[in-house]
This record gives structure tokens, sequence and C-alpha cells, in this order.
């Protein structure tokens, strides 16, 4: 397993666990369901953002 895969995993964890938290009604108010779907939101770009660097990387090794 290398960083990015790491990286993934971690990120993957974290959004299961936010995405448990909102469907078990743990969210106090609208706010707080907002600013968790938000953290979701985040997490996500930054693992789209990794997988692209991935990529960036790979295919510059090629070259």
């Amino acid at each position: 397993m290398d960083a990015f895969e790491n990286l993934w995993d971690d990120i993957d964890k974290k959004v299961a666990q936010l995405s448990n938290w909102i469907s078990g009604g743990q969210a106090k108010d609208f706010g707080d369901y907002q600013r968790t779907c938000g953290e979701i939101r985040g997490l996500l770009t930054a693992r789209q953002y990794i997988t692209d660097l991935k990529q960036r990387m790979e295919h510059s090794d090629d070259e």
C-alpha cells in the first residue's frame, strides 16, 4: 500500500464515519448538518485532488 492509498483509506473512513453520524440523526440542528455535509464535500474534493495528483505523477514518469 502506497502513501496515496493510505490517504484514500483515511479519507474514506472519515467520510463513512461522518455519513453514519448524519444518517444516525446525530445532528443537533440544521447548522450542524450543514457543517458536516460541508466537511464530507471537502474530504471528497481532497480525495479527488489526490487521485489527480497520482495520475499526473504516473504520466510524468512515462514521459
